[in-house]
């Protein structure tokens, strides 16, 4: 063996181990599109035993993403790059206070639509991507009544509670981005 490729085997053999050592560990629970799958079914068997209550008070639906979808997003981290250079200077009272208007726009926004909203609308599309890089797209597709598609995609990222998701995009419209845009 020529004295290159044998420096280069020795190097391969002695770094390996370390890359692999260092290698961030999968995050606990399910994979992204698991997660999503599961969050999804989950809200819609709650929103069938309500539903009959959700069309008298929309609001009620706040209830129910609050115990079964907000465990699953990261709602800090994406108002942290909403924010951008603004959060730093921002308090820790101001930062939790627009987190929580940030997650109270969202519920306005698109709260009103689940009492609507039923399992034969929802279609999880084949997961894409490497789970190793720590960010993960779940493509989703929801059904409109006029019998369009409207593509729904979530951006998760591995944190060490899990994967939790910080974007949704709808029609091409980044949540995290249309705000950061307003904000500036």
């Amino acid at each position: 063996m020529n004295p290159l490729r044998r420096a280069m085997v020795l190097a391969f053999a002695f770094c390996a181990p370390l890359v692999l050592a260092a290698s961030p560990a999968a995050p606990p629970g399910p994979p992204p599109q698991e997660l999503i799958e599961k969050a999804a079914r989950s809200m819609l068997q709650a929103l069938d035993a309500e539903r009959e209550g959700l069309r008298r008070d929309p609001s009620r639906a706040r209830r129910l993403v609050d115990e079964i979808l907000l465990p699953h997003f990261d709602t800090d981290y994406a108002a942290r790059l909403v924010l951008g250079r603004h959060w730093r200077a921002a308090t820790p009272e101001q930062r939790q206070r627009f987190t929580d208007a940030f997650y109270q726009s969202l519920l306005r926004t698109y709260g009103a639509s689940l009492a609507a909203f039923t399992a034969d609308r929802l279609t999880v599309l084949p997961f894409r991507g490497d789970l190793a890089s720590g960010q993960a797209i779940v493509r989703t597709e929801v059904r409109r009544d006029d019998g369009t598609r409207v593509p729904v995609f979530y951006t998760l990222r591995a944190t060490p509670a899990g994967w939790k998701a910080w974007d949704v995009t709808i029609e091409g419209i980044s949540w995290v981005r249309n705000f950061r845009n307003d904000v500036g």
